[in-house]
């Protein structure tokens, strides 16, 4: 037993040094697990912001609750969207004015021919001619960007140029 002693009281300052470290080790271990901890709570305080310490599993199946909603939100606004989509293919899209002098002895450029079209190239051409002593205005129907009637180089131009649209 002497024997042991003797051999404790030899290695004493070694085995001091190495308790020491061991508690710097601990110690730092100890500082790091505190940082972890902190960072874990203010994870968990983030997750659980505005619970009111309810239940987990209730504020899960709320939300799971508004996401249904939304999800039948989307589809009514799907189908709005498909019924004005349908009603604007059908509204005044493209129009295209030229104003012209129709007759030489007239001072100005005070005829005009105005294309309204849809999507789909149907309206009409509205023309004005007009003269030193009448003035006319007359309309021609256009379908698919035909007219049934004979269009004048005007009325063909601005015609063209509203299908360009």
């Amino acid at each position: 037993m002497d024997n042991l002693i003797k051999t404790f009281n030899n290695f004493q300052p070694y085995l001091i040094l190495a308790l020491v470290i061991v508690v710097i080790i601990m110690i730092l271990m100890i500082i790091i697990l505190f940082n972890a901890l902190g960072k874990l709570e203010r994870k968990y305080k983030k997750f659980m912001r505005g619970t009111d310490n309810k239940n987990i599993e209730e504020l899960i199946l709320k939300y799971f609750d508004n996401i249904d909603k939304v999800k039948e939100d989307t589809e009514d606004v799907k189908e709005l969207y498909k019924s004005l989509n349908q009603k604007v293919e059908n509204c005044i899209q493209k129009v295209s004015l030229i104003r012209y002098r129709a007759f030489e002895d007239v001072g100005s450029d005070l005829s005009f021919s105005i294309a309204i079209l849809d999507s789909k190239n149907n309206g009409f051409i509205l023309t004005g001619i007009y003269g030193r002593n009448e003035s006319t205005t007359y309309a021609k129907p256009i379908d698919e960007g035909l007219s049934r009637y004979e269009l004048s180089q005007e009325e063909k131009q601005v015609l063209l140029d509203a299908m360009s649209k």
